[in-house]
C-alpha cells in the first residue's frame, strides 16, 4: 500500500491525498479528473434532467439506448448517481458483493433498525413455498370464473393486481374480508420507497398500520402453515413480519404478469405460439421478463473506493443499475427490442457467460434479486424464487386460458406501459379486453 505523504489541494479546490508511487511524478486521480467534468461537457447527447421527465416515466427505452451505446458508466450530476447500462456490467456490479451492496427498503425510510428481515430463513422459505403451491389454483380460477361470468374485464387490475395480492395474503394468513384494506396498506408501504415526500410519509403510515395490524395475529399463531406462523415459530414480533413484507417482492408477480398480457394481446401471432402449449407460455413470460421488466433498475452503493469503467467511484456512489437498458442490449440479445416467445438466444447465462445453478434463462430481474446457486431441484429447500415466480405467473395465466376465450382487446382501447411515478414499476396499469365463456 502506498504511504501518504501529504495533502494537497487539487485544481477543483478539494483536498486531495498526494500518494509516494514507484514514479516521483506526480499525477491525477482519475476521481479528481473525473469530478472536474461539468454537465453537458462530455454527454452532448444526454441531459440529467431527460431521466427524471414524463418521456422516460412513460418510455424509458429510447434514452436507456443512448446511455448504453454512448455512456456505459453515465454521470448524473442532478441525483448524484452513475447509471450502468451494458449487460455485463449491470451483471458484474449486481454479483460483486466484495465491492458493492444493496440497501434494504428501510433504508429508504430512514428505520434501518426496523424489525428483522425473515424472508430468506429456511423454515419460512418453505412455508412461502408451500402456501404458493396450496393456492395458486385456487386463487386463479375465482378470479378467472368471476372474470368469465362478466364477458369482459381488465386483465392489468382484476387479474394481474388481483392475483398477486390475493396469493400474497394466502402467504400472510390474511383473511377474506381483509384483503382489500390489507392490500391498500402494502401499496402505499412499498410506494414510499419512493423519492417523493408525500409517498414517503403515507408509507410510513402503512407501515404502523401495518404493524397493528399484525401484532394480534403474531401473538396468537401457533405452528400454522403459513408465512406468520413460521416467523412466529422463530419469535418474531410485529415489527419483524411487516419487514419481511417490505422487503420481499411483489412488484415481479404483479407486473410481469400484466406486462406479459398486455404484448401477448399486442402481439397475435406471439399470443397463438404461447397459448398452445405450456411450455411456450412459460418461454412468454421469460421473454417478457426480459422485453418488458416490470422493475426497470436498482441501486448498488459502493462499499468503498473502487476503481471500474476507467472511473474512481468513491465510497457510498450510489450505482443505477439498469435492467430495462442490459435486457435489450444489442451484444447478447438479437433484435432486442422485438418479442419473441421462442427466442433462440434467451440462454441461460450469468456474469461472464457463468450457467445460472438454478438453470433459469438470461433476463435481469432484479426484485427477486440474486439467481439462486442452489441446483434447480435442490432437495433440502424449495425451488429458488425464480423458478416459483415463472412457475406461478404461467398457471394462473393457464387456468383463465381455460375459462375464456376469443381474448382481445376492448375496441377504442389503448393500454401501454408507464410508471406511476419514476423509479417505480413499469408495467401496463389498464388492459381492458372481451372474450367469450369457455
Amino acid at each position: 500500500m502506498a504511504a501518504v505523504k501529504e495533502e494537497v489541494a487539487g485544481r477543483n479546490g478539494i483536498v486531495i491525498r498526494r500518494r509516494e508511487y514507484d514514479s516521483d511524478t506526480p499525477g491525477y486521480r482519475t476521481y479528481e479528473v473525473y469530478q472536474r467534468e461539468r454537465v453537458g461537457e462530455s454527454t452532448e447527447k444526454i441531459k440529467p434532467i431527460q431521466l427524471v421527465s414524463d418521456d422516460y416515466r412513460r418510455t424509458p427505452y429510447p434514452l436507456l439506448e443512448i446511455l448504453r451505446e454512448n455512456y456505459p458508466c453515465y454521470r448524473d450530476w442532478l441525483a448524484n448517481s452513475y447509471w450502468i447500462s451494458q449487460y455485463n456490467d449491470v451483471t458484474s456490479i449486481f454479483a460483486d458483493d466484495a465491492n458493492f451492496e444493496t440497501r434494504p427498503k428501510t433504508y429508504c425510510y430512514h428505520i434501518e433498525d426496523f424489525g428483522r428481515d425473515l424472508g430468506n430463513e429456511l423454515s419460512v422459505l418453505n412455508a412461502e413455498a408451500s402456501c404458493i403451491e396450496e393456492h395458486t389454483a385456487e386463487v386463479a380460477t375465482n378470479i378467472a370464473t368471476d372474470l368469465a361470468e362478466k364477458g369482459n374485464g381488465d386483465l392489468a387490475t382484476e387479474f394481474a393486481a388481483r392475483f398477486a395480492i390475493d396469493l400474497l395474503a394466502k402467504r400472510y394468513d390474511v383473511p377474506e374480508s381483509d384483503i382489500s384494506e390489507f392490500g391498500a396498506r402494502y401499496w402505499r408501504m412499498q410506494r414510499g420507497t419512493s423519492w417523493e415526500p408525500r409517498l414517503q410519509d403515507d408509507g410510513m403510515k402503512a407501515i404502523n398500520e401495518l404493524v397493528a395490524y399484525f401484532k394480534p395475529a403474531v401473538a396468537a399463531k401457533k405452528g400454522g402453515p403459513d408465512m406468520v406462523s413460521a416467523m412466529a415459530e422463530l419469535g418474531a414480533g410485529p415489527e419483524d413480519v411487516v419487514r419481511t413484507l417490505l422487503e420481499g417482492d411483489h412488484q415481479t408477480l404483479h407486473g410481469a404478469l400484466a406486462n406479459m398480457w398486455y404484448l401477448l394481446l399486442m402481439h397475435p401471432t406471439e399470443f397463438e405460439k404461447a397459448r398452445s402449449d405450456k411450455r411456450l407460455m412459460k418461454l412468454a413470460y421469460l421473454e417478457t421478463v426480459r422485453h418488458s421488466t416490470p422493475v426497470i433498475s436498482a441501486d448498488r452503493f459502493a462499499r468503498h473506493e473502487v476503481e471500474r469503467f476507467g472511473r474512481l467511484l468513491p465510497a457510498g456512489a450510489r450505482l443505477i443499475c439498469s435492467a430495462a437498458a442490459a435486457n435489450r442490449d444489442p451484444r447478447i440479445f438479437s433484435d432486442p427490442d422485438k418479442f419473441i416467445v421462442d427466442r433462440r438466444d434467451m440462454c441461460q447465462r450469468e456474469p461472464r457467460g457463468h450457467y445460472r445453478a438454478d438453470g433459469l434463462a438470461t433476463g435481469i430481474t432484479f426484485g427477486l434479486g440474486k439467481p439462486s446457486v442452489h441446483p434447480a431441484v435442490p432437495e433440502d429447500r424449495p425451488v429458488s424464487r425464480y423458478a416459483i415466480t415463472r412457475d406461478t405467473a404461467v398457471a394462473a395465466s393457464m387456468i383463465l386460458l381455460d375459462h375464456i376465450g376469443g381474448l382481445q382487446i376492448a375496441e377504442g382501447a389503448s393500454p401501454h406501459l408507464i410508471s406511476l411515478t419514476v423509479g417505480e414499476m413499469h408495467a401496463c396499469w389498464n388492459l381492458p379486453v372481451t372474450f367469450r365463456k369457455n
